[in-house]
């Protein structure tokens, strides 16, 4: 079982994020937000309240404006962007709504992807793909390609490839905006089963049945954090 970690993983100060453009805009202000080792958490707010500029920035996927963030205890500001792709590669765990599978890939060689930018070999590189198809339950899909899939066994293969290269940290933008309501509990079933292993969730949703999984709910409108509580 997952056991209380006070150890920081994300914190941010102040973080700001403007669009540049013909009309200037400022999507994200003075976020203030820490995160904890094993923590699940649900980020939520409408479309446009700044929740996926928020999940980008602290997935290293893009940069703040102005403002600090630390991830374990390093500020990202001073990393190149090259490191950056390591710390995504190697420690950082990304699902998608609509999956980001490549459609001429087997579910194993999706999964196998994140393991081509470290030298691994072949051989271990298919142990640990068979692998994490097995711990999401479509071992039997190996061969499969996405179009041969349904939208469960996509999200599947696409959360396999988050945790093959075993992050700390798994960061999930709508996972189940795609899906129908059965098939939403089963993959929060298994975030809830990596999270007690003692994976960081960050969940980005609007739904409020997807948030009701997690430990705790963050509510932003408008670009800021309106509410952050604890639900047990």
């Amino acid at each position: 079982m997952n056991q209380k970690n006070n150890e920081i993983v994300i914190e941010t100060n102040k973080l700001n994020k403007v669009y540049e453009g013909a009309i200037q805009f400022q999507a994200l202000y003075d976020i203030d937000l820490t995160i904890k080792k094993g923590d699940m958490v649900a980020i939520m707010g409408a479309s446009g309240s700044g929740k996926s500029t928020l999940m980008n920035i602290i997935g290293c996927l893009d940069r703040s404006s102005w403002g600090e963030y630390f991830f374990n205890g390093k500020l990202i500001s001073e990393y190149t962007d090259n490191e950056l792709a390591e710390i995504r590669n190697a420690q950082i765990g990304f699902v998608f709504q609509n999956f980001n599978l490549l459609p001429r890939y087997s579910a194993l060689k999706n999964v196998e992807l994140p393991l081509l930018y470290d030298s691994v070999s072949t051989q271990k590189r298919q142990n640990l793909a068979i692998g994490a198809l097995e711990r999401v339950g479509i071992g039997d899909k190996l061969i499969n390609k996405p179009n041969e899939l349904s939208g469960g066994q996509k999200q599947r293969v696409a959360i396999a490839r988050a945790i093959v290269n075993s992050p700390a940290i798994i960061m999930a933008d709508e996972p189940t905006g795609a899906l129908d309501s059965k098939t939403s509990v089963e993959i929060m079933d298994i975030f809830q089963e990596l999270n007690k292993e003692g994976i960081t969730l960050i969940i980005v949703t609007h739904e409020i049945e997807i948030a009701n999984y997690c430990k705790r709910r963050i509510k932003m409108k408008d670009g800021k954090i309106i509410e952050d509580y604890e639900t047990n």
